[in-house]
């Protein structure tokens, strides 16, 4: 349990701040066991032996249904796991669903779908949530046809509209899709992993996936419902360009914020899992992408007290950093230009982030001295070489350094 929670009163988005907790109960715990960081050479023979031995390879067969078949097996509860489609955030619009179905009906071949079998005979869509999507709000008369080329004429109908003879060629299509086993991992960790590798290597075609993109598929849980609700805070969607939160865009955005790539390829998710991972940049490996994968990956053991948790002190870092810095929250200082940057820049914001969250409980004196802090922050700019707090180096040490200098200039605020 946080203790020592000090009430920020009329504070905006500052409600509260802790005695310094710096993890949750499982993030205590969650590096142990990690292999280690460097890999010695094999020999020829120790890769033959891994070889011969089937370390990662995967299992696979080959399924095919028609498409009214298909469509009956997503509707039952228990077939195959449709909750990652509600979470990614829609990339294809009417026009290409619609083209989706003229291709149907014009029986062009259309790509497999790949899926993993999480349990035996449950599946996990790996590549193809957009077609499936399509197929299924389709035949649920929720897709009306718009945009065709070659069959301008049923631009408007919907499937039950449609003329019978048109209806029964569709109903004579089938969709393939193979099937990543289960046999393919020996463990829950390994076979995480093994479903992220083959995802990015099937996301090559169509609408390519972000990092983030593709973690939300791969890692759902507690964490990553965490972080989908974490974007909604308004102090956050104003620091990145977004605007105020509205329950309707969960189902129904307008084009203007699909066109933003902040919030169509989930950077602001990876922004904030950025946060929860670079607090432990003492375990930093694998480049960027690759940590925040592997903080996915151990983040799978957290409980409902280690969300909790990373909720609040989300939360309450975020309410820090609007207090201290207002307008100016994740924006770098151009000492060329003596300005600060018109726009947040990510790498400042870890910094300014995991920063803060170390020092929550000294969050009133740093609101008091915030002046300070803005003129310090100006200091750290000038004073180290263009790129330190702007990301032009991700190697261990270049993360290391933006969040350990930060840091230090808040902790020489504090002692004065």
């Amino acid at each position: 349990m946080i203790v020592g929670v000090i009430p920020l009163g009329k504070i905006v988005g500052c409600p509260m701040i802790h005695i310094d907790q710096r993890n949750s109960p499982s993030e205590e715990h969650m590096w142990e066991g990690l292999p280690p960081d460097n890999t010695r050479e094999l020999t020829d023979e120790e890769i033959n032996n891994k070889y011969t031995k089937h370390d990662q390879r995967v299992i696979t067969e080959t399924n095919r249904e028609q498409l009214p078949n298909f469509v009956a097996a997503l509707r039952r509860p228990d077939w195959m796991e449709l909750r990652p489609f509600y979470q990614r955030r829609r990339r294809w619009d009417p026009i290409r669903q619609s083209r989706l179905i003229e291709s149907f009906i014009m029986n062009i071949p259309i790509p497999p779908l790949f899926v993993f079998e999480s349990d035996y005979a449950k599946y996990e869509v790996m590549d193809g949530q957009q077609r499936i999507t399509t197929i299924r709000d389709f035949y649920s008369n929720e897709l009306r046809l718009q945009g065709l080329e070659q069959w301008p004429e049923l631009n408007g109908r919907v499937y039950a509209t449609l003329p019978g003879e048109i209806r029964k060629g569709i109903d004579r299509r089938s969709i393939s899709y193979y099937v990543l086993l289960k046999e393919s991992a020996v463990s829950s960790e390994g076979e995480t992993l093994l479903r992220q590798q083959v995802f990015e290597r099937l996301n090559t075609g169509g609408v390519k996936l972000s990092n983030q993109e593709i973690r939300n598929a791969i890692y759902p849980g507690p964490l990553n419902d965490l972080i989908m609700q974490l974007v909604r805070n308004n102090i956050f969607r104003k620091a990145w360009g977004l605007p105020p939160y509205y329950s309707e865009e969960e189902t129904n955005p307008p084009d203007s914020l699909l066109r933003n790539p902040t919030y169509s390829q989930m950077r602001d998710a990876e922004i904030v899992l950025r946060f929860f991972a670079l607090r432990h940049a003492e375990e930093y490996r694998r480049g960027m992408a690759g940590f925040l994968d592997l903080y996915s990956v151990r983040a799978k053991r957290f409980n409902s007290q280690d969300i909790n948790f990373l909720g609040s002190l989300f939360d309450d870092t975020i309410g820090l950093a609007s207090a201290i810095y207002d307008d100016l929250i994740f924006r770098p200082w151009d000492k060329e230009k003596h300005i600060w940057a018109e726009r947040s820049q990510v790498a400042f914001a870890d910094a300014v982030m995991v920063g803060l969250s170390r020092m929550l409980s000294s969050g009133w004196i740093l609101i008091e001295r915030r002046e300070r802090i803005l003129n310090e922050t100006k200091s750290l700019f000038a004073s180290h070489p263009q790129g330190t707090f702007t990301g032009q180096g991700n190697s261990r040490r270049d993360v290391q350094q933006r969040i350990e200098l930060y840091e230090q200039m808040l902790v020489s605020v504090l002692a004065l």
